[in-house]
């Protein structure tokens, strides 16, 4: 099967080499820029992409949702299988684009989008099959357990691990998507569609790590604890789902806190199956590389797609979600929150409340900061 590339950047690149060698593929047209069309397989327009003879299947790398979205649907309305690496472009426009791949008969795979080569949305849609999906999330952004681990370990300030992390390219010159657990989230809304066919756009709530200092790390060090941005995700009553990011304080036991550097791990609990875990690098040329190939293998099987055809839209609804949050704030706003315990040094408060649900701490933390309060919060995993 030949198969065209759109873009030549990191991820882009590393499809190409790959089809090069890839069993039942080949290397077909890369679309690039005006200008960097420097060798004779690089295209400037998707429309020379698609006239390309022989060409069956496109696999996305250029990121954002526009242009990409109008170049998916010109592959797949012309016949195209099409697999992304694409978060941004799936979470926004993936029920559009697996529908008219069902109208064409042809294969819409995006495994690649949630955790790079980490197998996670591509054993998740096989488990679905046979299996009902209790619950899903885990550590899903490489960038900020980075971060995160730098901070912990060796101790490093918030900018100077973010400086670290730009450095070795786990972060981009823009990082605000990945500290702010916008990542995190798409990738969990992801999760949502395969696991319980809804695709939660209201009601999410993502708390990053742009607020944690080394003065929290300390303390919640000296708690004995370990911090983690996490992603969640379960079904509820009335055909929705809890969906949320947030930084989580985790005992010495868990299996999150031996996950180091940029690794990510992604887990589903399956009713009969029980827990399931994978662990691996969620982002780099090869990781995602060869996550795009896999998909393009499986479209050489014939296993056409990851949502099914009943996937919808939704709301998500963490207000049952409830446990005690670690909260650092100015003192003056210790009455804000329900307290099971409380000290306060120069001004600043360091509390546990009693529990709430995701829903008020995020609401309350939104209020607060808007009025101008500098806060950080983490939840006390239950």
């Amino acid at each position: 099967m030949k198969v065209a590339v759109l873009g030549f950047g990191t991820v882009g690149a590393g499809i190409y080499e790959m089809l090069s060698h890839a069993e039942g593929l080949e290397q077909g047209p890369v679309l690039v820029r005006p200008g960097k069309d420097d060798a004779p397989f690089k295209r400037t327009s998707i429309e020379a992409v698609l006239a390309e003879p022989g060409v069956e299947a496109v696999a996305e790398a250029m990121g954002g949702i526009e242009p990409a979205f109008s170049y998916a649907m010109a592959a797949i309305k012309a016949g195209k299988h099409f697999v992304t690496s694409n978060k941004a472009l799936v979470a926004a426009k993936g029920i559009e684009l697996a529908a008219a791949a069902r109208d064409m008969g042809v294969g819409f795979l995006f495994s690649a989008a949630c955790g790079g080569g980490v197998p996670f949305l591509h054993n998740l849609s096989l488990a679905v099959e046979s299996d009902m999906i209790v619950s899903l999330g885990g550590i899903l952004n490489g960038t900020t357990n980075y971060m995160l681990d730098a901070m912990q370990r060796r101790k490093l300030s918030y900018g100077e691990a973010l400086k670290d992390a730009q450095k070795l390219g786990y972060a981009e010159a823009d990082p605000s998507a990945d500290v702010s657990g916008l990542d995190a989230l798409r990738k969990i809304v992801l999760g949502s569609a395969v696991a319980y066919g809804v695709l939660p756009t209201e009601g999410l709530y993502n708390e990053g790590i742009e607020n944690i200092t080394a003065e929290d790390v300390s303390r919640i060090q000296a708690r004995g604890l370990t911090c983690r941005l996490m992603a969640k995700c379960g079904p509820v009553p009335g055909g929705k789902v809890y969906a949320y990011v947030e930084p989580v304080l985790l005992k010495a036991s868990a299996a999150e806190c031996s996950v180091l550097d940029n690794y990510n791990m992604a887990r589903y609990e399956g009713k009969c199956s029980g827990p399931m875990v994978f662990m691996g690098q969620g982002a780099g040329r090869w990781p995602t590389a060869s996550a795009v190939l896999r998909d393009l293998s499986c479209i050489l099987k014939d296993k056409f797609f990851m949502l099914r055809a009943d996937c919808r839209r939704g709301s998500a609804d963490n207000e049952a979600c409830r446990h005690s949050y670690y909260v650092r704030l100015p003192g003056s706003l210790t009455g804000c929150f329900e307290v099971k315990s409380y000290s306060e040094t120069d001004g600043q408060t360091e509390l546990v409340t009693k529990p709430m649900s995701v829903k008020a701490m995020h609401e309350m933390a939104a209020r607060l900061r808007a009025e101008g309060a500098k806060m950080f919060f983490a939840a006390f995993e239950d």
